[in-house]
């Protein structure tokens, strides 16, 4: 039944909405591939590195930023893929980058419970935090890619 209940949700979604899910999923999946191979090979197509965009906010671009943050972290929980932290934030930068829209991915390393080092990658674009931001308070920041659009 609750399969049959998120579908009938899914239905009644606003089509930009939809929209927004499909991509999301569909650029999770390619963005899951990308962090398959080696990053030296990936990291010069995520921006310039060790920049970062302006923190500027161009205020047409609110609710699309809020609406692909959404996106991304909802398509995440339904993927058979792995969609952890930096296959959500390429995925995300991606999204962002097809509407001209800056972003900064941000990666980060820190201590679990145990002691144990542990990564993590979030995305901003302007003073929005897309995705990662829940937790991104507990790592320091060892790599930016700054995602300029000319």
């Amino acid at each position: 039944m609750k399969v049959l209940k998120k579908i009938k949700v899914f239905l009644f979604l606003d089509m930009n909405i939809k929209l927004l899910l499909i991509e999301a999923f569909f650029l999770l999946g390619w963005a899951r591939i990308v962090k398959g191979k080696p990053f030296s090979t990936i990291a010069p197509s995520l921006g310039e590195q060790m920049k970062e965009t302006s923190f500027n906010l161009d205020d047409s671009n609110i609710v699309l930023l809020d609406d692909i943050s959404n996106a991304i972290n909802i398509m995440s929980k339904y993927t058979i893929w792995e969609s952890m932290c930096l296959v959500k934030a390429i995925a995300a930068m991606k999204m962002l980058e097809r509407r001209k829209i800056e972003s900064t991915l941000y990666l980060g390393t820190g201590k679990d419970e145990r002691g144990k080092l542990i990564a993590h990658a979030w995305l901003r674009s302007g003073p929005y935090y897309i995705t990662g931001f829940e937790v991104m308070n507990r790592f320091t920041v060892v790599g930016t890619f700054a995602k300029k659009i000319n």
